[in-house]
């Protein structure tokens, strides 16, 4: 069964404080922001980190991912290895905070599958999933730019298992303009996590996000379809933008559970 979870940093206030929110709004998860602040790797003992999982479980939470996206060049072999090597290190916290998932975008896949370009993400990735395999940590590529068929395939060029996706349907149709429903059946076998989001297309150059149910996504079908391929993990509400955050937070909390109730009635 599909459940609900929010990242913390959209409630624009300290982690604890984040927590105590999401779970007086009812959500089950949690998928923090871990590249900087007080939830880094390099900020967090093995006591800090076993004492933010009793917190987070204490309060009726888990982590549902880690988010580790803070600009990695994955499509530049040699120069990013300090950038692989600090994602490894948040792989290692995700195994410490009970979650087996890690989220990123990895930039534009270039069209070209023969480029230097392309085949520089290709070996970023199948290095970043194999240290996922060796210690049990997906390694989720959030949907982006492209449409959903192009992300397949470097995904599948990748020689690891751990190499998957965090699906943002709101990506698919402020960027990729593509049918999110479409989407989730094309990236079946990858997906790990996605995130609750919505938002439309303004121009090729420009989009907005908005609070769910007021964008382009198709909510009630793009989640039937996850249903239907058989995904039980989380829908994780991410609000990036506008000056009613929480409301809005709690306002898709109340969205997704009526649409979850209409599936598993």
């Amino acid at each position: 069964m599909m459940k609900i979870g929010v990242i913390p940093d959209s409630f624009q206030v300290p982690f604890k404080e984040a927590v105590i929110l999401a779970r007086d709004m009812g959500v089950k998860g949690l998928q923090p922001y871990v590249t900087h602040g007080e939830l880094a790797p390099e900020n967090l003992s093995k006591e800090d980190r076993a004492g933010i999982l009793k917190y987070v479980k204490d309060n009726g939470l888990v982590f549902s991912a880690l988010c580790a996206d803070f600009g990695l060049h994955f499509n530049e072999k040699g120069s990013n290895e300090e950038g692989i090597l600090r994602t490894m290190k948040m792989m290692d916290l995700a195994v410490d905070l009970d979650t087996r998932v890690i989220t990123t975008h990895i930039g534009k896949v270039p069209d070209d599958e023969n480029s230097e370009e392309y085949h520089n993400i290709v070996n970023t990735i199948e290095r970043l999933g194999k240290y996922g395999d060796s210690i049990g940590v997906s390694f989720a590529t959030e949907t982006g730019p492209e449409m959903a068929i192009k992300l397949r395939g470097i995904l599948k060029k990748a020689d690891t298992k751990s190499a998957k996706v965090n699906l943002d349907p709101a990506n698919f149709v402020m960027c990729a303009g593509q049918d999110p429903v479409e989407a989730v059946h094309i990236l079946k076998d990858y997906i790990v996590h996605t995130h609750a989001k919505d938002g439309i297309k303004l121009s090729d150059d420009d989009y907005e996000e908005k609070p769910l149910g007021s964008g382009g996504v198709p909510f009630p079908e793009y989640i039937a379809a996850l249903n239907e391929i058989g995904y039980d993990g989380f829908l994780t509400i991410e609000r990036e933008a506008g000056a009613t955050r929480f409301q809005d937070i709690k306002n898709a909390v109340a969205f997704l559970t009526d649409i979850l109730a209409d599936i598993y009635r």
